[in-house]
């Protein structure tokens, strides 16, 4: 699972010192990860957490990772390399199950990464 520590989507909390703000945000996220750690390990897994970076921008088609592909209005993806498109939360759930492949395979810290002139970075060899 994505690593959620410090996301916030609630901009009514400004009015809190910063230990409520904090709970209040932290605490779905940390329910959530309480919760699949222990159906995880009660078959034998495990849950892992992994950097969000890129999650959302990355192509699982071709590799591409580009900023202006996914429309947070409409959520949809649409990689201006390839062509590939999917609800961007589904190319998120996508790339996270990536990074827990190569976890799996031996990288203790997986990330995407963008490449210097952004051209597609293909992590599916």
């Amino acid at each position: 699972m994505e690593d959620l520590t410090d996301v916030s989507f609630d901009e009514n909390l400004r009015n809190r010192n910063s230990k409520q703000r904090n709970e209040l945000r932290s605490w779905s996220f940390y329910q959530l990860e309480q919760f699949l750690t222990y159906k995880a390990e009660e078959v034998g897994s495990k849950v892992i957490k992994v950097s969000p970076e890129y999650t959302s921008q990355r192509c699982p088609k071709c590799g591409r990772i580009h900023k202006a592909n996914r429309d947070h209005d409409s959520h949809l993806y649409t990689c201006d390399c390839c062509g590939y498109q999917a609800n961007d939360d589904q190319v998120g759930a996508m790339n996270i199950q990536l990074l827990g492949t190569l976890w799996i395979s031996g990288n203790e810290n997986p990330k995407l990464r963008v490449s210097e002139n952004e051209k597609p970075v293909s992590l599916n060899k």
